[in-house]
């Protein structure tokens, strides 16, 4: 069963740092994937659960299944951008998110990505934690 989640968008702030960028001042393509997995990162720790909670409390993690990425525009040495997070759809053991990079309100970076939940021990499918299905239900 997959259910379609309400509008809640997590932004987290990153300043373009020259270890990002090539000689020219362009944001390396794989960086932008960093910058995501930040934004994750971030955005379950902003809900209440950080990674020490899913791993030793829930006994789960969350690895990327797939992801589809799209790149508009480059971003440039000490730009400041905004990563987003959101949630779009939840299964029973996948959650799919909609995440963009934007300068000011100009979209650089946009990705959709399949997150699986899966036991801390064993690397298999194991359904999302109830208190983070329940959280993800009241977002607004």
């Amino acid at each position: 069963m997959i259910d379609s989640l309400p509008d809640s968008i997590f932004t987290l702030p990153v300043r373009v740092y020259y270890q990002d960028t090539d000689a020219g001042g362009v944001v390396y393509h794989s960086t932008y994937l960093d910058f995501m997995e930040r934004a994750r990162y971030e955005w379950l720790r902003d809900m209440g659960f950080d990674i020490h909670s899913l791993v030793q409390v829930h006994k789960v993690i969350f690895m990327v299944r797939s992801l589809n990425i799209e790149y508009f525009k480059p971003a440039l040495l000490d730009d400041l951008l905004h990563i987003t997070a959101q949630a779009a759809e939840i299964g029973r053991s996948r959650i799919t998110l909609s995440q963009h990079v934007l300068r000011g309100d100009v979209t650089l970076v946009s990705a959709t990505v399949h997150a699986v939940c899966v036991g801390a021990d064993s690397l298999k499918p194991v359904s999302v934690p109830a208190p983070l299905r329940h959280k993800l239900g009241k977002l607004s």
